[in-house]
């Protein structure tokens, strides 16, 4: 196996925005045949009753300063839970080395790059579930991962490919029952290294990929460092963690 492919890749969500039009309704006496209708006059609710129930209407704000400039790709709604399928990755010292060389020579790139706090390779897209589906999702999804084995993965997938599309598989299904949504048609299964808020992706790609992907190719061990025994797939649902062993 030969060291893992780099890869530059962009991500974003989209929120549909609608505005009700004003309605009339038929015959419903406000005005005469013939004539146009009077416009409603709204009154401005008093300040003083507005206080007495704060935050009933919205939501909590979503700052996105709390969190590097990041931005939800879905509003957050009471009773909501953001919910995430992955194999975690534990970095070793010698990963987090070649970490160190390798972030700051896509920085002169990019300088807004951040370092990952943690690594994973994603199983799922981020999907809401109710507070009332996360055992019994967990626990369809724990009974479609117990047939599997254990599998090796680098920065981008060079083996073992196709065991990883079957556990999509078995994670779509899972979605599917709950009418959530499924993983891309063709996915890329990867390591993130570091993120940044828009896309950078005419800046990484080119002589700073080919650059970056010399550095690994160089490094000391790194076909053998690029490697992981995978124990088990996790579910992230809110700030609750679910592991499911694998074979």
């Amino acid at each position: 196996m030969s060291a893992a492919p780099l890869v530059g890749y962009s991500s974003s969500g989209s929120e549909d925005e609608s505005e009700d039009g004003m309605r009339t309704r038929p015959g419903d006496g406000s005005h005469r045949r013939g004539q146009s209708p009077l416009p409603r006059q709204r009154f401005p609710v008093p300040d003083s009753v507005l206080n007495m129930f704060p935050g009933t209407e919205e939501g909590p704000e979503d700052d996105s300063t709390k969190h590097g400039g990041r931005v939800r790709t879905f509003p957050h709604e009471r009773g909501n839970w953001a919910t995430h399928i992955y194999v975690p990755y534990e970095a070793k010292e010698e990963f987090l080395d070649l970490l160190d060389v390798l972030l700051p020579h896509a920085q002169t790139y990019v300088p807004r790059l951040v370092r990952m706090e943690a690594f994973h390779l994603s199983l799922s897209q981020s999907v809401v579930l109710r507070h009332h589906w996360i055992l019994p999702f967990v626990q369809a999804l724990k009974a479609r991962m117990t047939s599997f084995h254990r599998t090796f993965i680098g920065l981008e997938v060079t083996s073992g490919h196709a065991q990883f599309l079957d556990l999509v598989s078995e994670v779509d299904r899972v979605m599917e029952e709950f009418n959530l949504t499924t993983f891309y048609q063709d996915p890329s299964f990867h390591l993130s290294l570091a993120w940044c808020v828009g896309d950078a992706r005419l800046q990484l790609e080119g002589q700073c990929l080919q650059e970056l992907q010399a550095i690994v190719d160089g490094f000391e061990d790194a076909e053998v460092l690029l490697r992981v025994h995978t124990e088990q797939v996790r579910c992230k649902s809110g700030n609750k963690f679910f592991s499911m062993p694998l074979k």
